[in-house]
């Protein structure tokens, strides 16, 4: 019975660490997207400013 507190644990860090690295990816992702988005943005206002001259 001394292995059930090793394997839970065990089981438990790699679930954590898992799940951590995937929201760590999500979150760095939708930055990102938003900063491309932003960036689109930024030029379809320009190229209007350039044209509407």
């Amino acid at each position: 019975m001394d292995w059930v507190p090793v394997v839970f644990i065990t089981f438990k860090v790699i679930v954590f660490g898992t799940c951590m690295f995937y929201a760590i990816k999500w979150h760095h992702d939708q930055g990102k997207k938003a900063k491309e988005e932003a960036s689109k943005q930024q030029g379809l206002t320009e190229r209007a400013l350039d044209e509407s001259e």
